[in-house]
């Protein structure tokens, strides 16, 4: 059997099949169809400093292979979240990123200062794809300057155990530019994509489908630009690891992650129409590297990479094998 133990910074996961922040809440719903602490970790709600009611209704629109959601970081605050999500969390030994948000830089810090040392916070997902308040409104994501003062802030303010990963927009011309900023600021690794910016137009009501105009659009839709996103970092930067997430819904979807230079996967979108996802999700993609001939995991990770005649000879054995059974 493929050893799917794997890396993300300095954290080591026993499998690389995560869920996807703000899919899921903090895995309480999922619970309830499989243990979530079979994952490699689970990925909360992006959580803010302050309790946040989200972005007028409504707030879903399905689209062709996905959908747009308007929720707009819906939130309890950091202390609700630590006295309850993340206890339950802890309660039950369940690995888990925290994903953190906010409007101001001043804002991650003291999220990422409240969470330092927490023995139940395996590593911080930095959600840095919000309006930025100090820049009138800009996705600090879109900005290098912006991206990099957050990282950088987070970085010093984090408990140095805790691995930091940059949440990264594809609504931008150069992503492996903003990566790079990030990188140099102290990022530990990304997680890549977050959701496109979209917009639907209610052809009944001639109107924004959505209460909030816009929303973040996800699902299969978006899975062939987030692997390109994946391809493009690692190939910059492949001594940082990577989560990939964009429409992932079957094992072979998160192997094109793996092979363009993912360690994990996010399952995100697929939990609406099946909860089991993410441990089917894991399944397949075991069975799926076992077949290609991987014996881990981590031979996997960038393989796509390779110059052709490499993956020819890591492909041969495999293939002869199969012809014999």
């Amino acid at each position: 059997m493929t050893d799917m133990s794997t890396r993300l910074g300095t954290v080591r996961l026993p499998n690389p099949v995560l869920t996807a922040s703000g899919c899921s809440a903090a895995g309480r719903e999922l619970n309830q169809f499989f243990d979530v602490g079979q994952l490699g970790a689970v990925v909360t709600k992006s959580i803010m400093m302050a309790p946040r009611s989200g972005r007028p209704t409504p707030r879903m629109a399905e689209t062709p292979s996905g959908m747009l959601n308007s929720i707009g970081l819906q939130g309890p605050g950091i202390d609700a979240f630590l006295d309850n999500d993340l206890a339950w969390l802890a309660e039950r030994g369940v690995r888990t990123v925290v994903s953190i948000a906010g409007s101001h830089t001043d804002d991650y810090v003291q999220l990422a200062r409240k969470l330092a040392g927490h023995p139940a916070v395996s590593m911080l997902e930095v959600n840095i794809s919000c309006p930025n308040v100090e820049s009138r409104g800009q996705v600090f994501a879109c900005d290098a300057v912006a991206s990099a003062r957050v990282i950088g802030a987070v970085r010093r303010a984090a408990d140095p155990a805790q691995p930091v990963f940059a949440k990264l927009s594809p609504d931008v011309t150069d992503i492996v530019h903003i990566a790079r900023a990030c990188a140099d600021a102290g990022a530990d690794g990304f997680s890549l994509i977050n959701t496109l910016l979209g917009l639907v137009i209610d052809t009944d009501t001639l109107a924004p489908a959505l209460g909030g105009v816009t929303g973040g659009l996800s699902g299969p839709a978006i899975r062939p630009v987030a692997v390109r996103c994946v391809w493009q970092v690692h190939r910059a930067l492949p001594h940082l690891p990577i989560l990939g997430m964009g429409g992932i819904r079957s094992g072979l979807d998160a192997l094109q992650f793996v092979l363009a230079g993912a360690s994990a996967v996010s399952v995100g979108t697929a939990v609406f129409g099946d909860p089991t996802a993410p441990v089917r999700v894991l399944a397949e993609l075991e069975q799926a590297l076992d077949e290609r001939g991987f014996g881990t995991l981590a031979d996997a990770v960038g393989f796509a990479h390779l110059e052709p005649h490499l993956r020819a000879a890591r492909l041969a054995p495999a293939a002869a094998e199969a012809g014999v059974r």
